[in-house]
């Protein structure tokens, strides 16, 4: 059955993601847990630089709390490593509800609208989860605000490669909203190229596959 053949709505997704990621739980009440554990995993050996360590933690908290308030579900950050570097990237995804407007937009809408609003480069692309809006679009510099998730002033941020993928969830008129971010525009299309097969990664589970 295709995913736009689905009688009833999934009832949550999966991702692969990338050997290297963290999630990191956003949740008010599990985020300094969370936190504590990916400061721990990063700076895993090395005990002489508790400045760095400590500054990284009230990042990664900001950080958490700036993707909670978005209305994030979820939030993964990249800790790869390419030599002695880490390659810094990120995952927040944002349940979207559904509008109460009678008449939604259908998907070459939405993209010609995000095009506009976002000055991104919009397509509607077919994944294994179904049809999707697909927006890469560049931010950060002095004129914009940081990218969705990341704490920051418009002043400071840095600019960054940003991919969306807006999902429809199945049998209903919600949507799922997938955004990755990363700094590294150098290399913008190599991260791009990963970014997307993290997106085409994404199927639906039925219920009963939840209680595996």
């Amino acid at each position: 059955m295709s995913p736009g053949s689905r009688m009833v709505p999934p009832a949550d997704y999966r991702l692969l993601m990338p050997e290297g990621w963290f999630r990191l739980d956003i949740d008010p009440e599990r985020r300094e847990r969370s936190v504590d554990a990916l400061v721990n995993r990063r700076f895993e050996g090395t005990d002489n630089a508790p400045h760095i360590k400590r500054q990284l933690r009230q990042d990664l908290l900001a950080q958490a709390a700036a993707a909670f308030r978005e209305g994030g579900v979820e939030l993964y950050l990249s800790l790869q490593q390419a030599g002695p570097l880490t390659i810094p990237a990120s995952l927040l995804i944002t349940f979207l509800p559904a509008s109460s407007n009678a008449g939604a937009p259908g998907l070459e809408d939405i993209a010609t609208s995000l095009a506009s609003d976002r000055q991104g480069e919009a397509e509607v692309v077919q994944l294994a989860a179904g049809a999707a809006v697909r927006v890469r679009r560049a931010t950060g510099g002095p004129d914009q605000g940081p990218p969705a998730g990341l704490p920051g002033k418009a002043e400071e941020s840095l600019p960054s490669v940003t991919l969306d993928y807006q999902v429809p969830v199945p049998a209903t008129r919600a949507h799922l909203l997938m955004t990755f971010s990363t700094p590294l525009v150098q290399i913008a299309d190599a991260m791009v190229e990963l970014f997307d097969a993290v997106a085409g990664s994404l199927t639906w589970v039925d219920g009963e596959e939840t209680d595996e």
